[in-house]
């Protein structure tokens, strides 16, 4: 009989994290009857590998030598489990809601044209006093990686992540492929996950403008693979010129960096756009972007969630 849940777990050189987040679903992980937990090390050095063996003989380890990379280890993950329904998290994320697993079960079973379910996600070290909202169901149009579960049915009629994106935009890509083959992709907010980042410092972290060079790179991927051929021009050379004018012409010559290196990844990749099998027809756009944008960010700040507390 298959596993009814997999949570997929992908790790490199971040073991205190790793091991906040598995003391925290450790009582999933024992539960061996309906939920297996595959974590990935990729090629970490500071014994994770080790630690995993060693604390929880229950998790399916897959241990690279060397780094495969993040869209890799989601690939494989996700085609080498038996579930039912794959959650995906982050070696940072954990559960601050209860009762996580009848929820998706119930709410899959109920929404049968729903492939993945996105979860409310609160960004910060520190969880919220208050983990109420007003926010309820509903479908959007994208989700993160950091908090969501798959049906499995969905995400093996789809195409897998494209590795070359790195690790910004194949979300996105999922989104409009699972839109493109007849699933949805819904918003729950009683599964609340708290991602333990500090938004703040990633700015002064010395990879922020290779993310912004990553972030706006698949972007731009994003418009020549998957948008109607009379739109992608028109909505790429409109991103390039907010940017410019945003970023370059204030003097933010770090920034002007990252546009030139994320022009130079486009022009690198430009032959997979020529017959690419994954764009949206101009009627298929139309109604994709009628949808409700993704919900990236939770903050307890509106007012029902102040006098519901």
């Amino acid at each position: 009989m298959s596993t009814k849940f997999s949570i997929l777990i992908s790790t490199k050189n971040r073991l205190d994290d790793l091991k906040i987040t598995l003391q925290n679903i450790a009582f999933l992980i024992d539960n061996d009857s309906e939920v297996e937990c595959m974590v990935c090390d990729d090629g970490s050095t500071d014994g994770t590998t080790a630690y995993i063996s060693s604390n929880y003989p229950k998790i399916h380890l897959i241990s690279n030598k060397l780094s495969k990379g993040y869209l890799y280890n989601r690939n494989y993950m996700l085609n080498n489990t038996s579930a039912l329904y794959a959650i995906s998290l982050d070696d940072d994320a954990h559960f601050l809601s209860a009762k996580n697993l009848d929820v998706i079960e119930e709410y899959f079973d109920k929404k049968s044209s729903c492939g993945l379910i996105a979860f409310r996600v609160f960004w910060g070290l520190e969880q919220p006093e208050n983990l109420v909202t007003g926010d309820k169901a509903h479908q959007v149009n994208g989700f993160v990686g950091c908090g969501h579960v798959w049906r499995m049915a969905a995400w093996k009629s789809i195409p897998n992540y494209p590795e070359w994106f790195q690790f910004y935009g194949e979300e996105q890509f999922a989104s409009i492929q699972l839109f493109r083959n007849g699933w949805e992709v819904h918003y729950l907010p009683e599964i609340l996950v708290h991602h333990r980042v500090n938004m703040n410092l990633r700015k002064s972290n010395s990879d922020y403008l290779n993310r912004q060079r990553r972030s706006l790179s698949s972007g731009w991927y994003l418009f020549f693979l998957c948008y109607p051929k009379r739109l992608m021009f028109k909505s790429f050379f409109s991103s390039l010129w907010s940017q410019v004018k945003r970023k370059t012409f204030k003097g933010n010559w770090g920034a002007t960096n990252a546009i030139l290196k994320a022009l130079m990844d486009v022009l690198m990749h430009n032959q997979k756009f020529i017959f690419s099998n994954y764009r949206m027809g101009i009627k298929e756009y139309r109604e994709f972007n009628k949808l409700q944008s993704s919900k990236v960010y939770w903050k307890p700040t509106d007012k029902f969630d102040k006098t519901e507390a």
